[in-house]
């Protein structure tokens, strides 16, 4: 349920519906002063919208106005008057836009917390305002609108119950670990005896490729298309039989022998991971060059002492059974929990504040740019998507996500689930490790800027998961 374990290609999947889980913004009870790039006056749910009335007195709004007014009289520079000598009339009239903006902001400020804090309510949003109306010498009047937490009834949590997954590794799920170690120390070295090509061989071949026109209309115009070039490779290893291979070039590379010359079609499937090539048939010209074999290092002390810190070859199997079967468990846990999550969401209903969900689709639209640009996405390019319908791709994932973030949130108060100072600085150790910034540096800056607020927040909620799942899985 982590947000921070999405893959920079499951990024890049969020401009597309996709999955994650649990919110990644801080919501603390009161205004927020965040730039989102969503619209700047957000639409509020009408469930969780509130508006107070605020007016202060015309004597506190003069005051202010002097107040102000003074501070430039002392900080102003203006020719013809000396430092701290500038008359009234002079300061009134040159930054007139100036003052009455330091007025707003420290009123409003001011008399907004005031009036919240009498009528207890907690915004979670900038604070909208209307009919606002200042002078000097006059009342200052303003409504403002925002959003609070909704009320979240969680009874009956307690019942939610998920299969607790069976997380033993088998003797064939080993299996596929230890070949997966072998296959990456493995050479591919040359088959000396004079025979043809068989399943697990590996095919050094020659090619050259034409993308092929579709069919066309009868009776209709051939559309001038530019000149593709062909596609070309020497020396390529390609394994006969292999899951990644194309059954195309296994069935005519499959009998083939050294030197032998073919000619065939591939069509590609449309979600083919080459773009280039996706839903396209291509006429391949190949030629065998050689016939290559996968020898694999021998099993024993000796391969185990350079896989690593392993005095023994069982011990090293020992170990790698250890850590798959750690993974299986954490993935099928973490799979568990998610439907626990998921049940939590279906089952408790309440209103969603529009500016958490606002916040949620910019986060994930943040990490889809960012992975787009990883992958090579030109800015321009970039710039030629249509946020709209983006943003609207993303709305009931995110909603979701908020949900389950706000649930969890309540049964970490219900709970009394915290999470400890401990904790918290082994978290930012390991991640002033993969930042390769130091440590205390990170405190500080992550302190200043909210998120490390953020990180024990979100830290909670796992926390808060693990415990319930834990509690409720049989």
């Amino acid at each position: 349920m982590t947000p921070n374990q999405t893959t920079e290609t499951e990024n890049a999947a969020e401009l597309q519906p996709a999955e994650t889980t649990t919110l990644e913004h801080t919501h603390d009870d009161h205004a927020h002063d965040h730039d989102h790039r969503h619209e700047p006056q957000a639409t509020l749910n009408p469930e969780l919208m509130r508006e107070i009335s605020v007016e202060v007195d015309a004597d506190t709004v003069s005051k202010s106005f002097r107040h102000v007014v003074k501070k430039y009289q002392k900080l102003a520079r203006i020719p013809g008057f000396r430092v701290g000598k500038v008359p009234e009339s002079v300061i009134k009239n040159r930054f007139s836009k100036e003052v009455r903006q330091e007025v707003l902001e420290e009123l409003v400020s001011e008399r907004f917390r005031q009036a919240i804090k009498e009528q207890k309510l907690s915004p979670v949003s900038q604070p909208q305002l209307t009919n606002l109306m200042l002078a000097d010498g006059a009342p200052l009047q303003f409504k403002a609108a925002f959003e609070i937490k909704p009320d979240i009834d969680v009874t009956g949590y307690e019942t939610v119950h998920v299969a607790k997954p069976d997380t033993t590794l088998t003797d064939e799920e080993f299996a596929v670990e230890l070949q997966r170690v072998m296959e990456q120390h493995g050479t591919v070295e040359p088959v000396e005896e004079d025979r043809l090509l068989i399943d697990g061989d590996w095919a050094e071949i020659e090619f050259k490729g034409e993308i092929q026109e579709l069919a066309q209309v009868v009776g209709e115009e051939p559309a001038e298309k530019p000149a593709q070039e062909p596609i070309t490779g020497n020396d390529v290893l390609i394994e006969v039989g292999g899951v990644n291979t194309l059954e195309a070039f296994n069935g005519a590379l499959r009998g083939s022998k050294v030197g032998q010359e073919m000619t065939f079609e591939v069509t590609y499937p449309e979600d083919f991971g080459e773009r280039k090539l996706a839903g396209q048939t291509v006429k391949y010209d190949v030629t065998v060059k050689a016939i290559k074999k996968k020898v694999y290092p021998e099993k024993n002390d000796e391969f185990a002492a350079e896989l690593g810190n392993y005095d023994t070859w069982a011990d090293f199997e020992t170990q790698l059974r250890e850590h798959a079967a750690g993974r299986k468990k954490d993935a099928l846990e973490n799979q568990a929990r998610d439907q626990m999550v998921e049940q939590f969401i279906q089952r408790f209903q309440f209103p969603v504040p529009e500016t958490f969900v606002q916040q949620q689709i910019d986060a994930r639209l943040e990490r889809g740019l960012r992975a787009l640009a990883q992958q090579g996405m030109k800015p321009e390019d970039m710039r030629k998507l249509d946020f709209a319908r983006l943003r609207e791709a993303q709305r009931d994932q995110s909603v979701n996500e908020v949900k389950a973030s706000l649930i969890l949130d309540k049964l970490a108060e219900i709970e009394g689930i915290k999470v400890t100072e401990d904790e918290l600085d082994r978290e930012l150790f390991m991640a002033s490790i993969q930042a390769r910034e130091p440590l205390e540096t990170m405190r500080a800056r992550m302190t200043e800027d909210g998120s490390l607020e953020r990180m024990r927040e979100q830290m909670t909620r796992e926390k808060t998961g693990t415990v319930l799942f834990e509690k409720l899985a049989q």
